[in-house]
């Protein structure tokens, strides 16, 4: 189950139709309205409610049923395999972890449409549980439905090959973790989905900041972390075989200098430096603050320590 109310989550997909149960039951007067309430609910076509409905009697949930089991395995037939490069990055917080997903579409007109944002915001919700893509599946969000229910409503509904691409999460590694995070290009103000997204881990050393203060810093950060994309945390982060790649480059683009070796290896050092710069968090210019200093001496002024980052966008 999940670890957190997620309420927001739930009230959004039962507003969708992805939440009902046997036991809500509805009464209506004549087929028409049956069938318009069942594709408002399920999002099904008019032609497969009229059909559902005629299998089971008119029976409003034997209907809803007939097509979440029908309809579903037929909707994912038509679309498997088909390419799902558009989509959302979406982020959620509990206490101690902070989880950032990418849910996949195949076109951009689909992934801003309110049922997807609000699945992208069920995903993330359930990589707080279980970060492994396949595991989110096997979250329960009530006692009927697990978050592979909610994805099948969500194709049954949107017609298209959707697909959760990445699930990663962060963990406070400390009592004095704070997590934060940025999305940008949100569709709504009311989901956290966009067009990429960072989540951060900062430990407070001997800060005389708040936490709500921290929070500012780390989202701040976040939307560095957007515009400039790092691929590492810190130099230490980058693995050797890149590092030593990355030199034998520089050299080879001085073979014809005739520079002496120890000349060579200064001019290495320095372009290393920015190399570094390019790709490593804490060596960058932070383009958010006054000044625009190093984010490591940044937040070493604040008496904070970048712990982890990660990021994720739709190319």
């Amino acid at each position: 189950m999940f670890q957190r109310s997620s309420l927001r989550a739930l009230k959004a997909l039962n507003s969708a139709g992805f939440l009902k149960t046997h036991a809500q039951q509805r009464s209506f007067s004549s087929l028409p309205k049956l069938i318009q309430q069942l594709r408002k609910s399920t999002g099904a076509p008019m032609m497969e409610c009229k059909k559902a409905l005629g299998e089971v009697d008119n029976d409003y949930e034997k209907a809803t049923e007939w097509l979440r089991k029908n309809g579903q395995s037929k909707a994912a037939s038509k679309v498997a395999g088909r390419e799902a490069s558009e989509g959302m990055v979406g982020i959620a917080f509990s206490s101690n972890e902070a989880s950032i997903v990418r849910v996949s579409s195949e076109t951009d007109f689909a992934s801003r449409s309110s049922d997807f944002t609000k699945l992208v915001g069920v995903v993330a919700d359930g990589a707080l549980v279980n970060d492994s893509v396949d595991g989110i599946f096997d979250v329960k969000i009530n006692d009927e439905k697990t978050i592979k229910d909610v994805f099948d409503d969500a194709i049954l509904s949107i017609r298209e090959n959707l697909q959760i691409a990445s699930a990663e999460k962060i963990v406070a590694s400390s009592p004095n973790s704070i997590l934060a995070g940025y999305v940008h290009g949100k569709v709504s103000k009311e989901d956290e989905a966009g067009t990429s997204a960072a989540i951060v881990e900062l430990v407070n050393n001997d800060s005389k900041l708040s936490d709500y203060e921290i929070i500012e810093i780390g989202k701040k950060l976040a939307m560095h972390i957007v515009a400039a994309k790092p691929t590492y945390l810190d130099p230490e982060d980058v693995p050797c075989d890149i590092i030593e790649k990355e030199k034998q480059l520089l050299l080879e683009q001085m073979d014809d200098s005739g520079k002496p070796a120890n000349i060579l290896e200064r001019i290495v050092t320095g372009r290393m430096r920015k190399y570094y710069e390019g790709v490593c968090l804490t060596e960058q210019d932070h383009m958010l603050e006054e000044g625009n200093p190093k984010v490591s001496k940044f937040l070493g002024d604040h008496g904070l320590k970048l712990e982890a980052f990660k990021s994720n966008y739709i190319q």
